[in-house]
């Protein structure tokens, strides 16, 4: 079996060095090129099977571009994105597979899940709120996990952003009623997780017909 051909964008960014790093242990996977600013995504295009990005929100488009002309597959993991930019990268990208999501680690799309069951389970009598800390660098606030949990909510809650040291990432669910609180939490220490998921995804965008999938459906959560 042949390996899949990989094109990373953000190749030196601190996730695109994870990823770097991650898939040179995976047989699976071959990392035939990575980009950054100013490089020509185009070029290295026809010799891959996907594109993973982890770059920022104002490339992600340009990307989308040349995967949906090239008939590429598309993991994007960059985050930050308003809703208008969003809906025109959804469109672009109509005809490849595109795994997108705001957290590839497998623990937090765990906790996407049980964060829904819990809001079914309890209903809306109880208040719920999401605190997310992450490090200084981090451009966006709310974190695209963080409004992940308030989609599986199902309705709007309020969101603390604190951005302290070199935090990789902490997510914590509230949920409480007069008498008991009850607490989902994930914590991330590494990268690492994150690259493994994303990587994880790209073997398996591949085989799938054009469409949006996120990581649930990647790890047969739903």
């Amino acid at each position: 079996m042949k390996p899949v051909r990989i094109i990373i964008s953000g190749v030196k960014g601190r996730m695109g060095q994870a990823l770097v790093a991650c898939a040179k242990n995976d047989p699976e996977l071959q990392v035939i090129g990575g980009v950054d600013l100013g490089d020509d995504l185009g070029k290295l295009l026809p010799g891959a099977d996907v594109v993973v990005e982890f770059a920022l929100a104002e490339a992600t488009l340009g990307t989308a571009k040349l995967c949906a002309q090239h008939k590429k597959a598309l993991v994007i993991g960059t985050t930050g994105h308003n809703e208008p930019l969003r809906r025109e990268i959804t469109q672009t990208l109509a005809g490849v597979p595109v795994v997108w999501t705001g957290n590839y680690s497998t623990g937090v799309n765990t906790l996407f899940w049980l964060t829904k069951r819990v809001a079914e389970i309890v209903g809306n009598d109880w208040n719920v709120e999401i605190v997310e800390t992450h490090h200084t660098a981090k451009k966006d606030a709310p974190s695209g996990t963080a409004k992940g949990l308030q989609q599986a909510l199902g309705r709007v809650v309020p969101i603390h952003s604190l951005r302290i040291g070199d935090v990789v990432g902490d997510h914590t669910v509230t949920f409480g009623i007069p008498g008991e609180r009850l607490e989902l939490s994930h914590r991330a220490s590494s990268r690492e997780i994150f690259a493994r998921g994303a990587l994880r995804a790209a073997k398996w965008v591949v085989t799938q017909a054009p469409g949006l999938y996120d990581m649930q459906q990647v790890l047969g959560l739903k």
